[in-house]
């Protein structure tokens, strides 16, 4: 096929010295399409049809790629190609000249600011693409038809723990991705499965047998692999590994399985796979991974999860990239460890410089055009103190653009300094392109917990939308160092609350009012970023509020974000060390934690009543439209409900705390499940409008995807109940809709 025969040809980046320039994302572009076509014709053309031959196609395909451009729908355009004809195509002007290859690639890779290709038909990544636009240009399944979505096959794992007999309780967060006509998925417990997309019939499934007794502090969860295709191995060779699938495990693997069987690739690493726990101060469990790896050229990136507020010294966060083929280690590279290793505090005393994390545990972003990889980090241990940290510990809490190839810094922005209130930057930087002034901007949005929006070009990161260095609320706690300024982005405005009084206290019965508004009144409460305290601070967001991993989605027609938010305070409390046994034995409802190595332990909680309800006012989770141009909100909705929450309740209004992200799709809808109820649902882009919603199993708190197999569009999520919120359901089902 014309795949075959344009490797044969370029043995793989060997087409690069017979046309200089060409770049790698130019190069996959052909090649894909190529195999695309060749698929359609029974998978070959005549054998002497060469590379020459077959790239004189280039006049007909430019004329659709001018009628793509001009209707904005790239598939359409290939659909209208006849490849029989494809053998016939000789003598024309575009015969076998670079110009012709690169208009090709060209035609290719700008048929939408999505930066997706005509091979839509595909989910190749956890975003969709590898900058997470979560964009599909299918259109199958419209706002007039949604609501015959039915389900076509449910796929059960069988990995089910609620969290008794000494293991972790189990989530299932996973978004599969497909390629090459299979859909890979993991569960939580690692074991990574390959399925029929039409189907839902099991391929293979691969068990890495990790421990799940282990203190993994997200619990049992894993959000899905990464994938690579080999191209110096040619099909015909039948080699195995060829495609590569690579999972990033709980118990701190990087392993690599052949996509065709599941088997482990020999040649990479010890047998398939590689120790990540070659960190400084590496903890079994505390040190983990819950996202997926990613893939840049021949590049294998990892971050890691480490857990909250154990001590001051947690593990390195430092973020490793390595050979996919061989998983030798090619480069690192540590958020926080050109801070300054000693510091005078505020009472004088010479103190020693300590953290750890700052760890990149979210989903990362990759642009190959321009050699960069988008790394989102966390807060620096522990949590809630930083008096053994002094400054901004940079680069904890930032958006990170270092160099593909070699790992260079190239540009950060820090949306949180001297993180006090585990604002983490959870949600995966996401890759697009605005019109601003005229001109074509490549920018990085950038979600925080704050509620915050940052929009930075891509390039630089300077921020396309101002920000402002304001004056924040300072600690009073002995040794603290707080911060002076945070920075505040003054476009888009903030997404959910920031402020908490005693006037909007919320509460389904008198007494949960009541006791709402003592609370209030008793902490500290400042607005955002009012540092944690020894009476206890009210943190407005808390730190499951504003935009956590779920994430958003970007429609790149309507230059809109759909961002699910969560609108929850918590209290944060600092405790001497010589009083937190005593307080963590008085009762009182909440999570304490020892922050070893600091004078303080920690006590938070959400603010929540006797019934179980936040006493923040509703909705407790929302759906937004942004304006990604002019940034504004153009829409704002509930999203689900917590009417069943501890019980069920009367009279409960819309909107649920929620963790699960969005897609959007050409033909005008949001696909988004995450919310406390066990439903997944439409929504109309333009609007806002719920169109559609179906029952799950339990609650899909993961991203869904779409894909199209044989002219039929499917909608897929992962539904198996959230392993923290234990009042959810569990199970183990990932549940495939599609139109009759």
């Amino acid at each position: 096929m014309i795949f075959s025969l344009l490797q044969q040809k370029s043995q793989g980046w060997d087409m690069i010295k017979i046309f200089p320039g060409l770049t790698r994302a130019e190069y996959d572009a052909i090649m894909t399409t190529a195999r695309r076509i060749g698929m359609r014709t029974g998978g070959h053309v005549p054998t002497d049809v060469g590379v020459e031959h077959a790239l004189e196609t280039g006049q007909e395909i430019l004329a659709v790629c001018r009628h793509t451009s001009a209707n904005n729908h790239p598939r359409d355009g290939l659909d209208r190609i006849n490849p029989v004809r494809l053998s016939g195509v000789r003598n024309r002007s575009c015969r076998f000249s670079r110009l012709c290859l690169l208009l090709f690639a060209s035609c290719v890779l700008s048929a939408s600011l999505s930066g997706q290709t005509i091979t839509d038909t595909n989910w190749p990544y956890y975003g969709g693409d590898a900058g997470g636009m979560r964009y599909s240009h299918l259109t199958q399944v419209n706002p007039e038809n949604v609501s015959k979505l039915k389900i076509a096959w449910v796929f059960h794992t069988g990995d089910v723990s609620d969290g008794k007999h000494g293991k972790q309780r189990s989530g299932f967060e996973a978004t599969p991705i497909l390629v090459d006509g299979i859909v890979f998925f993991t569960t939580g417990f690692n074991r990574v499965i390959a399925i029929n997309p039409e189907t839902g019939k099991q391929q293979w499934a691969f068990d890495p047998k990790i421990d799940p007794t282990w203190d993994y502090g997200d619990a049992l969860v894993n959000r899905g692999v990464a994938t690579w295709l080999d191209a110096a191995r040619s099909v015909e060779t039948g080699r195995a590994c060829r495609r590569r699938v690579y999972e990033a495990t709980l118990d701190a693997r990087l392993i690599a399985l052949d996509a065709a069987t599941g088997m482990p690739c020999a040649d990479f690493g010890d047998r398939g796979e590689i120790s990540l726990r070659n960190v400084p101060r590496y903890m079994p469990g505390r040190y983990h991974m819950t996202s997926p790896p990613a893939v840049i050229d021949d590049l294998v990136i990892v971050g890691s999860a480490i857990n909250d507020n154990n001590r001051v010294d947690m593990p390195s966060g430092v973020v490793r990239a390595f050979d996919a083929r061989t998983g030798a280690l090619r480069w690192s590279w540590d958020p926080i460890q050109n801070n300054n290793p000693a510091t005078t505090g505020s009472t004088g005393a010479a103190r020693t410089w300590q953290t750890g994390a700052g760890n990149a545990w979210s989903v990362m972003s990759m642009d190959a055009e321009h050699d960069l990889v988008f790394i989102p980090t966390g807060s620096a241990s522990p949590d809630y103190y930083g008096g053994m940290r002094p400054g901004d510990d940079r680069w904890a809490d930032s958006v990170i653009a270092l160099r593909g190839k070699t790992g260079e810094f190239v540009w950060g922005f820090q949306l949180v300094h001297h993180d006090l209130w585990d604002y983490d930057t959870a949600s995966p930087p996401l890759l697009a392109t605005l019109r601003r002034a005229g001109k074509n901007v490549p920018v990085v949005v950038q979600g925080n917990k704050t509620g915050f929006l940052y929009v930075l070009n891509r390039e630089t990161g300077v921020p396309v939308f101002p920000v402002e260095e304001r004056p924040v609320p300072q600690s009073d706690v002995p040794g603290e160092l707080t911060s002076p300024t945070q920075p505040f982005p003054t476009a888009p405005p903030p997404l959910v609350p920031q402020k908490f009084s005693v006037d909007a206290v919320w509460g389904t019965i008198p007494l949960d009012h009541e006791n709402c508004e003592n609370w209030i009144r008793s902490f500290r409460n400042e607005g955002i970023f009012t540092p944690p305290s020894l009476q206890g601070t009210l943190v407005i967001p808390g730190n499951i509020g504003g935009m956590t991993w779920s994430g958003y989605a970007f429609d790149p027609e309507r230059n809109l974000l759909v961002v699910p938010t969560n609108n929850i305070a918590s209290v944060a409390k600092l405790i001497p060390r010589e009083k937190l046994e005593s307080a963590a034995q008085s009762g009182e409802d909440g999570e304490y934690a020892q922050q070893t190595g600091a004078p303080y332990g920690m006590y938070r909680r959400f603010l929540q009543g006797s019934s179980g309800l936040p006493c923040t006012p509703p909705p407790w989770g929302t759906l937004s439209g942004v304006d990604m141009n002019q940034g504004t909100i153009k829409w704002r909705v509930p999203l689900g409900s917590m009417e069943y929450f501890s019980g069920g309740h009367d009279s409960v209004p819309p909107g649920s705390i929620g963790f699960g992200g969005p897609i959007v799709t050409a033909s005008g809808l949001v696909f988004i499940a995450g919310t406390f109820d066990p439903y997944i649902r439409a929504f109309d882009v333009e609007t806002g409008k719920e169109l559609w919603k179906a029952q799950l199993p339990a609650s899909g708190n993961a991203t869904p995807m779409t894909y199209s197999v044989n002219g039929k569009q499917y909608l897929v999520i992962a539904a198996g109940g959230h392993p923290k919120i234990t009042e959810e359901a569990l199970s183990d089902s990932l549940v495939a809709f599609a139109l009759p």
